[in-house]
């Protein structure tokens, strides 16, 4: 039969490992975190995340060798001693961050539009109507249908003298010169292209 003090001995033992068994437990518990830094972290926001408070910054600098508490770098990998592990998910605030640069996106939308003004500049280009198809035919054989042509004392669209244009050799000009001419010479456009086609001029 046991000894009531070897009892007692044994009801203190197990008590003690126990109590080191619990002991064990709580440390695994604390086990550190690894946090990654991100745009606009400081060890203030950090300590924030993960405790609710900023009491945990100097604790954040010393166990990762952090001289000063105001300098932290983008992707540093910092280790966090706390038993709050669960707010860590809390890490998914930098997306915040990428929404600013989605919000600049627009802006070329915007400016595009003003290309689609530049389509109407290029339809006065296209002004050069013609009175009837003689016209035209007439121009194109006598100047290739520029204004700008030049043959001695023959000038532009209808190679008309200078004395006919009057120093004004616009192409507004020359179509109302060479209109005044064809009218008062030949009546028509088409009576001016049946001459030319006999004589080779009008």
């Amino acid at each position: 039969m046991k000894s009531f003090k070897t009892l007692l001995l044994s009801a203190t033992l197990t008590t003690a490992a126990t109590a080191g068994l619990l002991f064990v437990g709580q440390s695994k518990a604390s086990a550190a975190t690894t946090y990654t830094v991100a745009t606009g972290d400081t060890l203030s926001t950090i300590a924030q995340k993960f405790t609710g408070n900023t009491d945990l910054v100097n604790q954040i600098a010393t166990t990762n060798n952090i001289q000063d508490i105001n300098m932290i770098f983008v992707g540093e990998q910092l280790t966090i001693d706390t038993d709050q592990t669960a707010t860590p998910v809390q890490t998914t605030t930098p997306v915040v961050v990428a929404q600013p640069a989605a919000v600049q996106t627009p802006a070329p939308v915007v400016q595009a539009q003003p290309t689609v003004q530049a389509a109407p500049v290029q339809q006065p280009a296209a002004v050069a109507p013609t009175a009837s198809s003689a016209k035209e035919w007439i121009a194109q054989k006598e100047s290739g249908g520029s204004y700008s042509a030049r043959n001695g004392q023959m000038i532009g669209r209808y190679q008309l003298t200078a004395s006919y244009l009057n120093g004004d050799y616009s192409a507004a000009n020359q179509d109302r010169v060479a209109d005044q001419y064809v009218t008062s010479r030949y009546g028509s456009w088409d009576a001016a292209k049946s001459f030319w086609l006999s004589n080779g001029w009008y």
